[in-house]
């Protein structure tokens, strides 16, 4: 995949505040690298699914995951808590 056709979305998700995650950020190219370097510098686990970025990159930014990704992010989320050691 060269670095223009490279896409990357950030979620947000606070539990028992937010009701579903929420795109905060998401873009390509030079955008897409910018996102991921962010979250290596602060220690945010990433997870590349080349479908599920292609999706949220539709979505506006701050706007709540619609229900038919529920499944597939919090699949996501079970990883990541898992690997944080939150669960």
């Amino acid at each position: 995949m060269n670095e223009k056709s490279k896409k990357a979305a950030a979620l947000k998700y606070k539990q028992g505040e937010d009701r579903a995650p929420k795109v905060i950020a998401k873009g390509s190219g030079f955008i897409a690298e910018r996102i991921i370097q962010i979250a290596r510098e602060h220690n945010i686990p990433l997870h590349e699914d080349k479908n599920l970025v292609e999706v949220l990159s539709t979505l506006d930014l701050y706007e709540e995951i619609p229900p038919e990704l529920y499944r597939a992010v919090a699949e996501i989320l079970a990883f990541i808590y898992k690997i944080s050691g939150k669960m």
